[in-house]
């Protein structure tokens, strides 16, 4: 429990709520990108072996997630989102820091992302965080450019 009565949970198959709150972001990412632009897990996808992923509750209640991809030099942060009325609240941190630790347990020390060119609070966010931008990593890096030409690509050393 932290401030705001905030929990994060592990969730290990697309629940109701998983679905909903994939469902809201992707409504939130179609907005301002193309399909081909779009990079997100497939509800499916989300729950393999190598992926680890999380709801966070606020005072019990569906308030976003995240999930962390686990390779073989390095993590990547999956379908991180938090609800627009809820956000400020210190759940996207929360969300994070329980990524972070996730991947610190598994041995890796470099964690990654990709978020969109117009996702600007999300850009923001990660460079509050410590993230800082790099150059397209795989699968990315193998993409054609128009698919990526939305991309902004991040790291962070933990």
């Amino acid at each position: 429990m932290t401030e705001h009565g905030i929990e994060i949970e592990a969730v290990t198959a697309p629940t109701e709520e998983v679905r909903v709150l994939v469902e809201e972001l992707e409504a939130e990412l179609a907005a301002l990108y193309s399909a081909e632009q779009r990079h997100g897990l497939a509800l499916d996808a989300i729950f393999q072996p190598h992926i680890r992923f999380f709801v966070a509750r606020c005072d019990g209640a569906a308030a976003g997630c995240g999930g962390v991809a686990f390779f073989r030099d390095f993590a990547e942060v999956k379908r991180m989102y938090v609800r627009k009325e809820l956000r400020g609240l210190g759940i996207a941190p929360a969300i994070l820091a329980r990524l972070e630790a996730e991947t610190r347990a598994r041995g890796l020390r470099l964690l990654r992302l990709e978020t969109g060119t117009e996702s600007f609070a999300a850009q923001r966010f990660y460079a509050r965080m410590g993230f800082h931008e790099c150059d397209a990593f795989e699968p990315y890096a193998a993409m054609a450019p128009h698919n990526v030409s939305a991309s902004a690509f991040y790291e962070k050393t933990l």
